[in-house]
């Protein structure tokens, strides 16, 4: 019992530091890249930043706490108790590292560079926030609660969509064209970013297989891969040979060992390796209507 309770702990430590981060990384990439050039991302860290800007009054990181408190009582309502926590943890961070990192000395760079790097290092921190199951408050918490409307969409649409809106406002307010064309980079880049981070680490492999020794490879990839295997059945165009064809799921880091495995056994075997975004079920993921 008292293994579990220590190791549940751990988890939830590494929950945090995640989202800690995840954060950190944010803030920096707004801060350093995007807010000296008067660039955003979007979100409501990009309404305060044009709040700010435009009225001088409070710092961006205050305004931003102030936006997303209505936006939490409905995330607490729809989404549930940990993600609120952990949203809130989120946007507590978000809001005191984008004050802390404001005062870091200005570097002089090309705008598109600003662009680029501060859409990638703000899509990684958000991703990680997002795939530890909480948010940085603002946009993202309407980006979990759309996609519960919405199940299909990706993530990064939804926020794509959402951030778009606010760049557009801010080339409204500041009658300034041509940030709103950079801010519209921005948030593509940060996007596409955003959606590597919480979808590409879920891709597994699926293998085909069709071998003579079809029983001996099923039973080592069951014994030596701890990993299920089906059997589908086919027949040869040319031959009309019946054969059993091995049909199984494995991740990323087990398709050298499968490879060795099917060639030791069966040098011959015609073996076909597919990408699989999101494998469902006993040894990998399981599905929740509140997933991204």
């Amino acid at each position: 019992m008292a293994k579990n309770k220590s190791g549940n702990v751990g988890k939830d430590i590494l929950w945090v530091l995640t989202i800690l981060i995840g954060c950190a990384l944010y803030a920096f990439g707004f801060d350093y890249f995007w807010a000296p050039h008067g660039f955003n991302g979007g979100g409501t860290s990009g309404l305060a930043l044009v709040f700010v800007t435009a009225t001088g009054i409070g710092s961006t990181g205050l305004i931003n706490f102030i936006l997303n408190l209505p936006l939490f009582v409905l995330g607490y309502a729809k989404i549930g108790r940990r993600f609120f926590v952990g949203s809130l943890i989120g946007m507590l961070s978000t809001s005191i590292f984008l004050d802390l990192f404001s005062r870091l000395p200005v570097v002089e760079m090309e705008p598109m560079l600003a662009v680029l790097y501060g859409g990638a290092i703000s899509g990684v921190g958000l991703g990680l926030v997002m795939r530890a199951g909480a948010s940085g408050g603002g946009t993202d918490i309407l980006v979990r609660l759309l996609k519960l409307r919405f199940p299909n969409a990706s993530a990064g649409s939804i926020n794509l969509v959402c951030d778009a809106t606010v760049v557009i406002l801010t080339a409204i307010v500041f009658k300034n064209v041509m940030v709103g064309l950079y801010c519209g980079i921005a948030i593509v880049v940060y996007a596409q970013v955003f959606d590597a981070v919480i979808y590409s680490f879920d891709y597994s492999k699926v293998a085909m297989i069709i071998s003579a020794k079809h029983e001996a490879i099923a039973e080592a990839i069951t014994v030596k891969m701890d990993r299920g295997v089906t059997y589908l059945y086919g027949e040869g165009y040319y031959s009309h040979h019946e054969s059993r064809i091995i049909l199984t799921a494995i991740s990323k880091r087990q398709l050298a060992e499968l490879k060795e495995l099917v060639v030791e056994i069966d040098p011959d075997a015609f073996v076909i390796i597919q990408e699989s975004h999101q494998v469902l079920g006993n040894g990998f993921a399981h599905y929740s209507k509140t997933d991204l």
